[in-house]
């Protein structure tokens, strides 16, 4: 196996060296050992929910509008309770499983949390 270090975003052994930076080529994260960035210093994109509230993974919300399925006729009502949802990157911020319907991403400003 390599010496290199283990890649700090996400944890990834198939780093390699390219002159003085490391590279992880599962997540094409970059970084140089002196530079070497602490997992509590990393600056992660808060999301908040219609209200306000900060939402973290794990956290249950409620749906506070009728929502159109795409490629369905199907709609998500009002009130619709989601349990254990988890945070992505993108437009659609949520990553859940809604009963009756499967998985699904939700934009957070169509949510509240509970």
């Amino acid at each position: 196996m390599s010496d290199f270090p283990n890649c700090p975003k996400c944890n990834s052994e198939y780093t390699y060296e390219d002159g003085s930076l490391f590279i992880c080529p599962e997540c094409a994260h970059e970084w140089t050992l002196e530079l070497q960035p602490d997992n509590s210093s990393e600056d992660k994109k808060i999301i908040k929910d219609a209200s306000g509230n900060t939402l973290n993974n794990g956290d249950s919300v409620t749906v506070i509008k009728d929502l159109k399925v795409k490629g369905s006729s199907s709609v998500i009502k009002i009130g619709t309770k989601v349990k254990n949802i988890r945070l992505v990157d993108g437009d659609h911020d949520i990553d859940c499983q809604i009963d009756g319907f499967g998985a699904m991403k939700l934009k957070s400003e169509f949510v509240k949390k509970v």
